[in-house]
């Protein structure tokens, strides 16, 4: 039961990421072009994620456990760090080049896009070099 569960909020989520147009990277790099022709609508889609999130992450500071059974194992972290920034300018980097997000990536890549393609594996080594990196350091 728990997969079907996981299975459907990931389509419900993807159908959403569909509908709201975040899968075409036109989209993303039209709200990136703030001297062109600026497209606003990708900040009505983020504000949306903010909103349902503010209310999930305040519903969940008061659980111990998932609404599926599991540990809840929400950040601790507090401080931002060079770290963070550093991954979140990697990370914005990444998005504003290729118009992709992880996400928007992933569903565009199952309907075959070749660019999602190629950015989904990019994302995958990226993850990779990160985990191998990080067991060196540590």
């Amino acid at each position: 039961m728990q997969r079907l569960t996981e299975f459907l909020v990931g389509l419900i989520f993807g159908l959403g990421l569909i509908l709201s147009g975040m899968t075409d990277p036109s989209k993303v790099l039209g709200f990136l072009d703030l001297f062109g022709t600026w497209d606003p609508s990708l900040a009505l889609v983020m504000g949306g994620a903010i909103a349902v999130g503010a209310f999930a992450f305040a519903l969940a500071r008061g659980r111990t456990r998932s609404v599926l059974g599991d540990a809840m194992h929400l950040p601790r972290a507090t401080q931002i760090d060079k770290r963070l920034v550093g991954g979140a300018l990697i990370f914005g980097a990444g998005w504003g080049l290729a118009g992709f997000c992880p996400g928007p990536a992933l569903v565009a890549s199952a309907s075959g896009e070749i660019k999602a393609v190629l950015f989904v594996l990019a994302m995958l080594a990226g993850m990779g070099l990160y985990a191998l990196v990080e067991r060196r350091i540590r």
